[in-house]
């Protein structure tokens, strides 16, 4: 059965990044259509009160040095955490809405997720960005001119208060028959609804 996902992402977390890889698989899988849908994350953080993970010491030596190697893992996938996290994605969430409205999304996403969490370069200056996007075969100008519209920055806003209307605190924020999944380490629940159709 024909199932739709929509996937609340910012391209600053890394279990944001494990969640698209395993949607990936998930995909060819099933008969599953999934919707990304750009936020910004600090938006989120604001006006929920809630922190990242590695605002804890502790927890976030955990979390880059055990927890996601161990999903990285378990989804065959390549994970470097990267070091100039936390980075400020917002010129990225903007640009992949852009992206969206120049009908070229997956590369985008693909290019920046790369970038951000295998290649571990700093995505939060402006000169990198449009080095990857270029190297991706991606027209760096057309997006960055793009991303500064104010219909772009606009529907930016527009996602991030509607994903806070949503009941988003966090990302990765999934939603699939009306229920919502937050964490990558929720897919399980989106592969057994999925198995169970």
């Amino acid at each position: 059965m024909h199932k739709t996902l929509d996937f609340y992402f910012d391209f600053g977390s890394p279990t944001a990044y494990l969640a698209h890889q395993r949607l990936k698989q998930l995909i060819a899988q099933y008969d599953l259509e999934v919707t990304y849908v750009p936020m910004l994350l600090g938006g989120i953080f604001k006006a929920t009160g809630n922190a990242s993970p590695v605002a804890i010491p502790a927890k976030g030596a955990y979390m880059a040095n055990v927890d996601l190697p161990r999903f990285a893992q378990r989804y065959g996938v390549p994970l470097a955490f990267n070091p100039f996290f936390p980075i400020n994605t917002l010129a990225l969430m903007r640009g992949a809405l852009a992206a969206q409205a120049l009908d070229c999304f997956d590369a985008y996403l693909n290019a920046i997720y790369n970038a951000v969490w295998i290649d571990e370069k700093n995505m939060g200056e402006l000169d990198i960005i449009v080095a990857v996007l270029e190297q991706a075969g991606l027209d760096a100008p057309a997006l960055l001119a793009t991303s500064q519209t104010p219909e772009i920055k606009q529907q930016l806003i527009d996602n991030t208060n509607q994903a806070l209307e949503r009941g988003v605190f966090g990302a990765p924020t999934m939603f699939m028959d009306d229920q919502m999944f937050f964490g990558q380490d929720r897919l399980d629940f989106i592969e057994e609804a999925l198995t169970s159709s």
